[in-house]
């Protein structure tokens, strides 16, 4: 895959993801009816909406910036963490398989949009090391 083709796919991938979290965040902030029925249905209290919500409107904030690697780091690991709870919460509840696959998909993408980033990172930093100082 070329440099450009990388660029291209990465941010299809991370755009696409980040405005699916901030739409799920925004329900969550807004306590939409579905989540509350999500959440009574899991067992969860209903104030971990908001947190829920808050936090993936700022993970998906943090993983569109690309000035501060570390911090995005953290977001897709926070992400990584919500999926995997939220397929293991549907799994423990007795949840048809459709249900339990659902986030374990979004988390594909997220891993996708992860990977081809430290792809993108990569061929970054070999065009700098590359480049030919001028005299």
């Amino acid at each position: 895959m070329t440099s450009k083709t990388i660029r291209i796919l990465y941010w299809v991938l991370t755009i696409l993801f980040s405005v699916a979290m901030l739409m799920d965040g925004y329900g969550g902030i807004s306590q939409q009816e579905a989540g509350k029925e999500v959440l009574r249905h899991l067992g969860y209290p209903m104030y971990t909406l908001i947190i829920f919500g808050i936090a993936k409107v700022i993970g998906a904030i943090i993983i569109l910036q690309t000035k501060f690697k570390t911090i995005k780091e953290w977001a897709y690991a926070g992400f990584t963490i919500n999926f995997i709870g939220a397929a293991a919460s549907r799994a423990f509840m007795g949840d048809g398989i459709g249900l339990i696959v659902m986030p374990l998909i979004i988390l594909f993408i997220m891993f996708l949009s992860y990977w081809l980033w430290k792809k993108f990172e990569q061929t970054k930093n070999l065009k700098q090391q590359t480049k030919v100082p001028a005299i």
